[in-house]
């Protein structure tokens, strides 16, 4: 899935283009299908909806027009630019939105009793999902990006550093909140959405270990407004907040974003091993129901890995955004 890249300015004007052309029908459509799928991958602990949107050859876009999205109305403010708004991508941005709005809201209270009622074949599942996902990162990273030694070892010890660091983070003891206070539903969604837009750190996931996964997917089936509304509130200051430095990262150093990428998805499949106790998640034997694990893990794989082939022959006609090598 590499492509060729071209350095950009890191300056402000390099934010500044020509509003994309319309798309197709067919291409819209299948934006809403990218959405859907990232909506799901965010009802699933354990599975990030930055890693579908790496799969699925949006990643970069999207992040860029987050960062657009969330900056544009205090520069109009500021300097009364009239472009600002065409830095975002509307066409891709909107329909991922809707696709994700639909899925949520669709299958919030199946996935919880898939993951809750069958958490050995769920976990098995998204656990050969993960495992195909850990080299599409590295697939998007030119060739000639780290060439010295320096930048080999900068890249070896950020994808070690990443996969050790989640892979702490998932061996949390996990709690559960029957009835969170909204401050710290408005608080644990800051924290959630910037694993949203992070390959291999998921959202749900924290929740879960907080003690706000149950509770927040209910509210979702059940359409309990207040909670949702701080919940919103909540991401929408989070988002703001980091997607600023995620993606001058992407634009700036692009090859170690992606490796290190790649080490959050490796390090996060400890969270997915199937086997867990239930009390505290920590890592079990082998089960006797094995060979039905065995299969959805192959499932999970092929899933990947077909969709992952069909994205780099659609993508290769795509206007994606130039960013800098390393």
């Amino acid at each position: 899935m590499a492509a060729s890249r071209s350095p950009v300015r890191s300056d402000d004007a390099s934010d500044v283009g020509s509003p994309p052309s319309r798309p197709s029908a067919t291409t819209v459509a299948s934006n809403v299908g990218r959405g859907a799928l990232i909506g799901v991958a965010e009802t699933i602990p354990g599975v990030s909806g930055g890693t579908v949107a790496l799969i699925t050859g949006i990643y970069d876009r999207l992040i860029s027009s987050a960062k657009a999205a969330t900056t544009f109305p205090v520069r109009r403010l500021r300097d009364a630019r009239p472009d600002d708004a065409t830095r975002v991508d509307w066409w891709l941005v909107v329909p991922v939105l809707a696709g994700m709005a639909i899925a949520v809201f669709t299958i919030a209270g199946v996935m919880e009793g898939f993951v809750t009622d069958q958490p050995v074949y769920s976990r098995a599942l998204f656990i050969g999902m993960i495992a195909a996902s850990v080299v599409i990162p590295l697939q998007e990273i030119p060739r000639g990006t780290f060439t010295t030694r320096s930048s080999k070892l900068s890249a070896v010890l950020t994808f070690a550093v990443m996969a050790v660091l989640v892979f702490v983070l998932t061996s949390l003891p996990r709690s559960e909140a029957s009835d969170p206070p909204l401050v710290a539903v408005f608080f644990a969604a800051s924290v959630a959405v910037c694993a949203l837009v992070l390959p291999g750190v998921s959202g749900s996931f924290f929740l879960l270990v907080i003690g706000l996964y149950a509770p927040t997917l209910g509210a979702v089936d059940d359409r309990e407004l207040l909670y949702l509304g701080v919940f919103a509130a909540g991401a929408v200051v989070g988002l703001a907040s980091f997607v600023q430095a995620l993606e001058w990262l992407l634009r700036n150093h692009h090859g170690l974003a992606m490796v290190g990428a790649a080490g959050l998805l490796l390090g996060s499949l400890r969270a997915l091993w199937p086997w867990q106790d239930p009390e505290d998640g920590a890592p079990m034997p082998i089960g006797d129901d094995w060979p039905g694990a065995l299969c959805l893990f192959v499932l999970g794989v092929v899933t990947v890995t077909v969709v992952a082939l069909v994205q780099r022959r659609l993508g290769s006609s795509d206007d994606r955004p130039a960013t800098a090598a390393d």
